[in-house]
C-alpha cells in the first residue's frame, strides 16, 4: 500500500484489521492471492456418503467474515487486478515454456526441444509517419526522443494519419492471423513437395501467441512456431522440417497475397487490404542460449508478460466505453482519442464489426493469448491442477482421505453476494499480494541459486 493513506482508508483499515474475524478474512484473502476485485458468494455445501447416508463435511459462509466467501476474480488484465494478473502470467509462462521445453507432469517430452521452433513478430503496416526513436540520427520531426516521451507513437502529422485504417487493422488482425496459418501449411508442403493431406500425416504446426500494441495503438503478434510429427509434441518431425525451412516458410507466408484481408467500401470510406507490415521478425529459439536473448525462459516470460496487458498502455479506459465524453475524465491522450473516435463513426458503417464495442481496445475484438490446440497444456489444465492441490491440501487439514469418486452426494446452494472490497479491505489485500508475490519471487530465486550450484 502507498506510504500515505488518506483517513477515510486509514480508519477502515483500523477497523478491518482489529475485528474478531480479521484472520479468518485474511487467509480468505490469501487464498485469493490477494486478489482485488474478490468475487462473494454466500451459501453452504454437504458431502455425504452415498452408502451409509454419513455426513463426511459440512461448509457454511454463515460462519465466515460478513457472512461470505471470497474467491479470485480471475481477471486477466493487470490494470484491474494485479494478483489475478499475476496467476495467468504464471500460467502463460508455463504453458509457453512447456512447449518449447517439455514438461513431463504435462505430457509434454523433453524431445520437443529438438523440434523446429522459432519467435515470430508479426506487426503492422504504417498508417502515416509517428514520432519514433530510430536506431541511427533523430525522429523526424528533429528531436531526439527520450525513452519515455510522451509524443512515441503519436502521428506527426495527425491531419493526415490514417486513424479509420489503423482501426479496421486492429478489428481484422485476428482474421489475419488465421490466413497466415492456412497459408504457412501451404508454404512448408510445398517447400517438401508435399500436398496439403500428405503434409498433415507427418508433421503438424503448432504455436502459441500473445497480441501486444506498439505506441502508435497498432496490434501486433509474438508467436511461437514449432513444427512436430503427425501426432504432436509427442512425435519427432520428419528430417527434412528445419528452422531454416520454418522461417523461410513463415516470411514467404506473412508476404502472400493469400495473407490479407479486404474490407468493402462504406459511405466515406474507400475498400482496403490489410497485410502484414513489413517489420517481420523471425528468429531461432535457443535451448539455452548462445549469448542471444531468444532462449526458452526468456520467449515464454516474453509472452506471458504481454499477456496481461491491453490498450491501456496507450492511455485508453481499461473497460468499455459509454460515451465520448468519459474520454475526458480518463484524460486520453489526443492520439489514443482519434483512434477511439474512428471507432464511434465507422461503427454503423461496419455493422457486424462492432467498433464501437471494442473501442477500448482501438478496434481489436480477439484473444490476447491463444494457442493451436496440440501446442502444450491448456490454462484450464493448469488451474485445475491448482484446485486439485488444494482440495487435497483441504483434505489433509480436516484429517481425511481423498474420497472415491462416485461414492460421495455433493448438495449446494450458492448464491452471487456482490464484489470487491472496502477501501480498508482494498489497501491491506495490495499488501497481501506484494507479500505473497515478494515470497514466492524469492522461494525462485533460491531454487534457481540451489539448481546452479549443483
Amino acid at each position: 500500500m502507498s506510504d500515505v493513506l488518506d483517513p477515510i482508508t486509514l480508519g477502515d483499515l483500523l477497523r478491518v484489521a482489529s475485528a474478531p474475524d480479521y484472520f479468518r478474512w485474511e487467509e480468505q484473502i490469501r487464498r485469493t492471492g490477494g486478489c482485488a476485485d474478490p468475487i462473494h458468494l454466500t451459501g453452504w455445501v454437504l458431502h455425504k456418503d452415498r452408502m451409509t447416508g454419513e455426513t463426511l463435511h459440512h461448509y457454511s459462509t454463515a460462519t465466515e467474515p460478513g457472512g461470505r466467501l471470497r474467491l479470485a476474480c480471475g481477471n486477466r488484465r493487470a490494470s484491474r487486478c494485479p494478483a489475478c494478473a499475476w496467476t495467468y502470467a504464471g500460467d502463460t509462462y508455463h504453458l509457453i515454456r512447456a512447449g518449447l521445453a517439455g514438461d513431463d507432469r504435462r505430457d509434454i517430452p523433453g524431445t520437443v526441444r529438438d523440434h523446429p521452433r522459432v519467435f515470430a513478430t508479426f506487426t503492422a503496416p504504417s498508417f502515416g509517419p509517428v514520432h519514433n526513436r530510430p536506431d541511427h540520427g533523430v525522429c523526424r520531426c528533429g528531436v531526439l526522443h527520450a525513452p519515455d516521451a510522451a509524443e512515441l507513437g503519436t502521428a506527426l502529422d495527425p491531419g493526415t494519419y490514417d486513424y479509420a485504417a489503423a482501426v479496421l487493422f486492429n478489428n481484422h488482425a485476428g482474421q489475419l492471423w488465421q490466413r497466415f496459418t492456412n497459408r504457412l501449411r501451404r508454404e512448408i508442403a510445398a517447400r517438401a513437395s508435399l500436398s496439403q493431406r500428405e503434409l498433415g500425416e507427418v508433421c503438424r504446426v503448432s504455436y502459441g501467441k500473445v497480441a501486444e500494441f506498439q505506441k502508435r495503438g497498432a496490434i501486433h503478434f509474438h508467436a511461437v512456431l514449432r513444427v512436430d510429427g503427425p501426432d504432436g509434441p509427442d512425435t519427432a518431425p520428419p528430417s527434412w522440417a528445419t528452422v531454416t525451412l520454418l522461417a523461410d516458410a513463415i516470411r514467404a507466408a506473412a508476404a502472400h497475397s493469400y495473407t490479407s484481408v479486404s474490407v468493402p467500401a462504406a459511405d466515406g470510406q474507400p475498400a482496403r487490404t490489410f497485410r502484414w507490415g513489413r517489420q517481420l521478425d523471425v528468429r531461432p529459439v535457443k535451448a539455452f542460449g548462445d549469448g542471444s536473448d531468444i532462449t526458452e525462459q526468456a520467449v515464454a516470460s516474453y509472452v506471458a508478460k504481454y499477456a496481461t496487458k491491453a490498450a491501456e498502455s496507450t492511455g485508453t479506459p481499461d473497460r468499455r466505453i459509454g460515451e465520448l465524453s468519459e474520454l475526458d475524465r480518463h484524460q486520453v491522450p489526443d492520439h489514443t482519442r482519434r483512434l477511439i473516435e474512428a471507432c464511434k463513426l465507422l461503427d454503423p458503417l461496419y455493422p457486424d464489426r462492432r467498433l464501437w464495442a471494442w473501442a477500448h481496445m482501438l478496434g481489436f475484438r480477439g484473444h490476447f493469448s491463444s494457442k493451436s490446440r496440440r501446442y502444450s497444456t491448456t490454462l484450464g489444465a493448469l488451474r485445475q491442477a491448482r484446485a486439485d492441490y488444494r482440495a487435497a491440501e483441504e483434505q489433509a487439514a480436516l484429517g481425511r482421505e481423498a474420497p472415491t469418486p462416485d461414492t460421495v452426494l455433493v448438495l449446494a446452494d450458492w448464491q452471487y453476494g456482490g464484489h470487491g472490497h472496502t477501501p480498508g479491505e482494498s489497501a491491506l489485500a495490495a499488501t497481501i499480494h506484494r507479500d505473497l508475490q515478494r515470497n514466492r519471487e524469492t522461494a525462485r530465486e533460491v531454487l534457481r541459486a540451489e539448481g546452479s550450484t549443483a
